[in-house]
């Protein structure tokens, strides 16, 4: 089974689901780009830093195919009431802080799902396995903030954890230093919440990222694979929760 990589569309998505609290500057940049933006809801139960993250509410099971946390599963049912995505419910409330707020954050790599499997939802288990992806087990939680995704079998990540598990499976890794990218809230955020693809071409930032210490590497890792940085505001690079791509068809 060919298993395409929902996080990055085959063609120009047609949206994107992005944190609710972004500024517009990020927003109107999308816009231009024939973009739809899809603001997310506040999910009440976990942290104030990512509580509108769409990362941590929101695992895409294919382009076209959410599976939403039941805390604000209506709020989305409402959303895409008229739109091609199908929705399913997940099984675990989030709540509080970590552990229990990781339930539905899962970076994907070529035919693997990685995360803290003891903490995964049992339903997204499922229908990651019903399409063969394989998971990897790390003892990193936040696994999507901590993992970009920039081909199908690239990813960069300043997790240990994640680049030794990945190590073993033939993945083509960039690690970089930790830190230089802005979460409020906590000491700093992560590249994978800094970031989205939209098209098999473009790989979006959420901000300038000039001054993180490997910007040449990954520069160099970006060209490698056929992608080219936009970036969406002028802004130091900030973690949203990724941007999650979808396509209506």
């Amino acid at each position: 089974m060919n298993v395409r990589n929902p996080f990055i569309p085959i063609k120009k998505a047609d949206a994107v689901i992005i944190d609710g609290r972004v500024e517009q500057e990020i927003t109107k940049k999308l816009n231009k780009m024939d973009i739809q933006t899809i603001r997310t809801v506040k999910c009440e139960e976990v942290d104030e830093a990512i509580a509108y993250h769409p990362d941590i509410a929101i695992h895409p099971i294919d382009a076209n195919t959410l599976v939403i946390a039941p805390n604000v599963f209506e709020y989305y049912k409402y959303i895409f009431k008229n739109r091609p995505i199908k929705l399913i419910k997940g099984d675990k409330y989030l709540k509080g802080n970590y552990p229990n707020d990781i339930a539905y954050n899962v970076a994907r790599v070529s035919r693997y799902a990685i995360h803290n499997t003891k903490y995964t939802s049992p339903k997204l288990k499922y229908y990651l396995e019903k399409q063969g992806i394989r998971l990897i087990h790390v003892n990193q939680g936040y696994t999507k903030c901590s993992t970009a995704i920039v081909g199908s079998n690239s990813i960069i990540t300043s997790d240990p954890s994640i680049y030794k598990a990945c190590k073993k499976y033939n993945i083509d890794l960039l690690y970089i230093k930790s830190g230089y990218i802005k979460l409020p809230g906590y000491d700093y955020g992560f590249i994978g919440g800094a970031t989205g693809v939209i098209s098999e071409k473009e790989f979006l930032f959420t901000g300038r990222y000039d001054n993180h210490p490997n910007k040449k590497d990954i520069d160099k890792f970006l060209a490698k694979n056929n992608k080219k940085a936009v970036i969406l505001s002028d802004k130091e690079i900030i973690d949203i929760g990724s941007i999650i791509p979808l396509k209506y068809n």
